[in-house]
């Protein structure tokens, strides 16, 4: 594509540099100076324009990826490309303070298994809870392929509630895929094991050794999986891959590939071929076809077997009730994709070339008229591959996932061995445009692809080798994802992103407006468990209870002091820092962090977290803010003092640093006058304004009230003090007016930028 000069302008416009004529030595590079410095083409500013997001500027669209073996969610915007966020969820993550308070714990313990402490995961397919098929952004789920585990995320404060532990399974890999209703979530097995926890030999292979498909009830108004109302479908010793429930036509159906159906046990330490010869040898593999919605009505009708205290569907009983069949698929498959409309799967096979599309409405057909090509040896009915088959088309060597367009028929394929994207019509069977990428793409995702309504525009094809394209940081490259733009006939390479936590797989991504996060809990609230919580503390009630060796501090936080900021206990003690963040503006979150302790807490406004510290040497052990929150961060900070045990506490108190006077005192009242003429100035903008109309401005006032308050308390203080001609007193409370004079002051300012960039309006009084 040929950039004409005036597209040109318009992208150096976009991207800030300055074309002004006449620009002198000293001044700003022009564009082309910029491009001859940089050795860019056109093509490479114009793919800089269409990612540019300005300061301030908002993503069209935002990505959940997998983070692999870091067991945890990356978020980032699109077309930016910034990385957002992790989410923390199967493994401890100090910045957040997940599993190192006391609330995160116990998710993370919700995890643990055969009672062991499983602190990492390897998280391999978010999925986004959906309505009537379409992404509503309340819930993403993921899985953990390390340890058969599905975990839970509200997305109204993008932190991780639950993590449910598969009784049954030993591994898993098809998950989480939600229904079009989200009422169920999928979890599939990946490698066959005995569903007993309990030694089987391999001899016993193909006797004992199972597969499966678990789905987990959902619970949309408690946001939680309902494990006493979930089940699982037995299904032959195959290797189970990925999944995908149907839609529209197919809906109440789900899909779940397999491979290694050789049933084939590698040894290569005793002389046997390993697995991957094997497994391999057949030119088709299965996938498995489940009516889930009948199959959840047996189960409500006693027909299932209690294994481990779980409700499992035998073979036998999925086969008699007609709830269970198998259609062949090319050979190690890696993909089930269900088309927007529910009438097509397309499934790629690793060690093919094509990519082949079923017909649901041919495959019930088959069904019905009970045309079946044979059994397996666990008495599955086997449909007919040709006749199942809408088409296949030969799309590039090694086709591994696809992803739906927003325009009829139009998919994306990621060609793994090729390291390509290929576009193709899955309704004609034509290649449409083929993308060479960089390398070794695995899988791809388009804008809300996996919902009845894609978004188009953008694809990001997940590459798992980075080799060349990034400054060399060691022999652990990062991954690349790659933005991808489709919004033409041809798809147009954007821009190289290097991943640097773990092994991404999958990735989801939604429109920005759809979700709705909040910026700030109810005061006192466990996030966790989404009630107020029991420890919760207000200003003025801050307290230290003990209970036997159990010490309970019930504490806050808020600019710029943490209250209690002396703590006392015996050696031996258990502490629990119980601590609310009093803070009403955005973005104000405080940290909590003891030396020597390894605790940290991340208290964002409005939460309360607890820190547990067991005492178990006497000494002095500094306590502080850990996240940056104001101008006198490091002021925020006390101390936690542990005696020997049977030592008496100091009764003198705390020693007297500088001493002041009357004229201190004066100097204090003289700085908060002329600081309440800034406050009184910035309330006089606000107030003018239709303010009332900005939810951010609106918190940011209350916040700013609140320190006002706090301010008053603060002047009857030094003015009572002064009026004893305690001049110490009255000088450091007179101080501490003034501090909460400069927190009110910061939020105000703020308030009022606010107001000045989202064109407020005056309001005519």
């Amino acid at each position: 594509m040929k950039l004409s000069f005036k597209n040109m302008v318009a992208a150096a416009t976009v991207l800030g540099v300055s074309l002004a004529a006449g620009v002198s030595a000293n001044a700003q590079d022009t564009l082309q100076d910029v491009m001859k410095k940089r050795g860019l083409t056109e093509k490479d500013i114009l793919s800089a324009a269409k990612t540019y997001t300005p300061t301030g500027g908002r993503d069209e669209f935002i990505a959940f990826a997998s983070g692999g073996q870091s067991g945890q969610i990356i978020v980032y915007g699109i077309p930016s490309m910034r990385i957002l966020k992790y989410i923390s969820v199967f493994t401890p993550e100090p910045w957040q303070g997940y599993g190192f308070d006391e609330e995160s714990k116990k998710v993370l313990a919700m995890g643990n298994m055969n009672d062991q402490e499983i602190t990492w995961g390897d998280v391999h397919h978010p999925a986004i809870s959906e309505t009537n098929g379409e992404y509503d952004g309340r819930y993403l789920f993921t899985n953990d392929k390390a340890n058969p585990r599905i975990a839970v995320i509200d997305l109204h404060d993008f932190e991780t509630k639950q993590i449910v532990v598969n009784p049954v399974f030993k591994s898993n890999h098809g998950g989480a895929f939600v229904t079009p209703n989200t009422d169920y979530v999928i979890e599939a097995a990946q490698y066959p094991a005995p569903l007993t926890n309990e030694y089987v030999p391999l001899s016993q292979f193909n006797e004992k050794y199972r597969g499966g498909v678990t789905y987990w009830k959902f619970d949309r108004k408690k946001g939680r999986i309902i494990p006493e109302e979930s089940f699982t479908v037995e299904m032959p010793p195959y290797s189970q891959d990925l999944s995908d429930f149907g839609k529209g036509p197919s809906d109440g159906w789900s899909f779940t590939n397999s491979f290694c159906t050789e049933r084939y046990v590698g040894g290569i330490e005793n002389g046997r071929p390993p697995f991957e010869a094997g497994c391999s040898q057949k030119d088709t593999d299965f996938f498995h076809m489940v009516n889930w919605k009948k199959a959840a009505e047996l189960v409500k009708a006693g027909k299932a077997n209690k294994i481990n205290g779980h409700d499992v569907l035998s073979i036998d009983t999925a086969v008699k009730e007609g709830i269970l069949y198998l259609v062949p698929e090319p050979k190690s498959p890696h993909g089930m994709d269900v088309s927007p409309d529910g009438k097509f799967m397309i499934v790629a096979g690793k060690l093919d070339t094509h990519a082949s599309v079923y017909s649901f409405e041919k495959i019930m057909g088959l069904i019905k008229a009970k045309d079946f090509a044979g059994k397996d040896p666990y008495g599955i009915p086997i449909l007919d591959m040709k006749k199942s088959l809408h088409l296949q088309l030969s799309v590039g060597l090694g086709p591994l996932h696809t992803q739906y367009d927003s325009k009829p028929c139009i998919v994306y394929t990621s060609i793994y061995v090729d390291s390509q994207v290929t576009k193709w019509n899955y309704c004609e069977g034509k290649v449409l445009d083929k993308l060479n990428i960089h390398y070794n793409i695995g899988h791809l995702m388009t804008m809300e692809g996996d919902s009845v309504k894609p978004k188009g525009k953008y694809l990001v094809s997940m590459n798992k080798l980075a080799i060349d394209r990034f400054n060399p940081v060691g022999p652990l490259h990062p991954q690349n994802h790659q933005l991808i733009d489709i919004s033409g006939d041809k798809m147009q390479l954007l821009y190289d992103m290097p991943i640097p936590l773990g092994e991404p797989h999958y990735a989801v991504a939604i429109a920005a407006e759809t979700l709705k996060p909040i910026i700030r809990y109810k005061v006192g609230w466990n996030s966790r468990e989404d009630v107020k919580h029991e420890y919760r503390s207000r200003p003025g009630r801050e307290k230290v209870v003990r209970d036997g060796t159990n010490v309970h501090v019930y504490g806050t936080l808020i600019r710029s002091h943490i209250t209690p900021e002396i703590v006392e206990v015996e050696q031996g003690d258990t502490v629990y820092f119980h601590m609310t963040n009093l803070e009403r503006a955005q973005d104000q979150t405080h940290g909590f962090a003891v030396d020597m302790h390894n605790a940290n807490l991340s208290v964002e406004p409005g939460k309360t977290a607890t820190a547990k510290i067991v005492a178990k040497n006497a000494g002095v052990f500094p306590y502080f803010c850990s996240e940056f929150c104001s101008a006198l961060h490091l002021e925020m900070q006390g101390y936690l003092l542990v005696k020997p045990k049977g030592t008496k506490s100091d009764a003198s108190g705390p020693s007297v640093g500088t001493k002041y006077t009357e004229a201190d005192y004066k100097g204090e009242l003289a700085t908060i006058k002329g600081t309440q003429d800034v406050i009184n100035s910035v309330v006089g903008f606000i107030t003018s304004q239709n303010y009332t109309d900005f939810k951010p401005v609106v918190a940011l006032v209350e916040d700013a009230t609140d320190q006002l308050n706090f301010a008053a308390d603060a002047e009857k203080k030094h003015k009572a003090a002064a009026e004893k001609k305690d001049w110490q007193n009255a000088t450091l409370w007179a101080q501490q007016h003034f501090q909460y004079q400069v927190k009110a002051a910061d939020i105000g300012l703020r308030a009022k930028t606010y107001l000045e960039e989202h064109g407020s309006k005056t309001v005519k009084k």
